[in-house]
C-alpha cells in the first residue's frame, strides 16, 4: 500500500472556494454640517448728520440758446453765444440829410444804403430823427438778410474848415433804431474830418458881416 501510494502522483490540493463579495457598507446619511457659533450682531450706528450745502453764488443772467441742457453752477441752464458776423455802418448826419451806409469790415462791399430823403417827401424832414429812424430800420433789415449780426458805427458830420463839426439830429436816432432791430452795436466813433491848416476860411479878415 505504501508502495502504491508512492507510485501514484501526488494530487494537487483543491483550490479554495472563492469568497463571496461582502456587500459594501451603506453610506452614512448626509448629516447637516454643524453651524458655527453665531457672532453677536453689530450694533447699527446712527447716521452722521451732514451739514447743509452752502447756496451757490448767483451770477449775472446769461443770454443765448441753452447749451446741451447742462445746468450752470447756480442751477440755471448754461448758455452759449453764437458767433457774431460784424459789419461797418457809416452814418453821415448833417442838418440837411442823414445817409446810412452798411458795408463789410473791409469797406469794399456795400450791403445796404439808405437816406432820409428816400423815406420822406418834404425836404425839411430829410434830416429829422423820424426820417433817420425809418432809414436805419430799412438798412438793418437788408443787413440782417445778408447775415450781419453786429456793426461798428462811424458817425461823420460835414466837418472841414467851413462845415459844422457836430453831427445833425438824425445820428443818435439812427443808432438807436439799429440797436432795436437786433443788431449788436460794437464800437461807436466820430470820424468827422478836422482841418489841419488847409484852405483859408471864407469871410475875410474881419469875418462875415451879419
Amino acid at each position: 500500500m505504501a508502495e502504491e501510494q508512492k507510485d501514484k502522483p501526488a494530487q494537487p490540493a483543491p483550490a479554495p472556494a472563492p469568497k463571496a463579495d461582502k456587500p459594501a457598507p451603506a453610506p452614512a446619511a448626509d448629516k447637516p454640517a454643524p453651524k458655527p457659533a453665531s457672532a453677536p450682531a453689530p450694533t447699527p450706528k446712527a447716521p452722521a448728520s451732514k451739514p447743509a450745502p452752502a447756496p451757490a453764488p448767483r451770477g449775472p443772467p446769461q443770454r443765448g440758446p441753452p447749451r446741451g441742457g447742462r445746468p450752470a453752477p447756480g442751477g440755471r441752464p448754461r448758455y452759449e453765444r453764437k458767433p457774431i458776423r460784424w459789419g461797418l455802418c457809416h452814418i453821415y448826419s448833417s442838418f440837411n440829410n442823414t445817409i446810412i451806409h452798411i458795408t463789410d469790415l473791409t469797406g469794399t462791399e456795400s450791403i445796404a444804403r439808405t437816406s432820409g430823403g428816400q423815406v420822406v417827401k418834404a425836404d425839411r424832414m430829410e434830416s429829422s430823427p423820424t426820417a433817420a429812424m425809418i432809414a436805419a430800420k430799412r438798412a438793418a433789415e437788408l443787413a440782417i438778410e445778408r447775415g450781419i449780426t453786429g456793426i461798428h458805427v462811424n458817425i461823420r458830420a460835414p466837418g472841414g474848415h467851413s462845415g459844422p463839426s457836430s453831427p445833425g439830429p438824425g445820428a443818435q436816432a439812427a443808432v438807436r433804431a439799429l440797436s432795436r432791430m437786433g443788431l449788436k452795436i460794437g464800437v461807436i466813433q466820430d470820424v468827422t474830418p478836422v482841418p489841419h491848416d488847409g484852405c483859408r476860411k471864407k469871410g475875410g479878415r474881419r469875418g462875415r458881416r451879419v
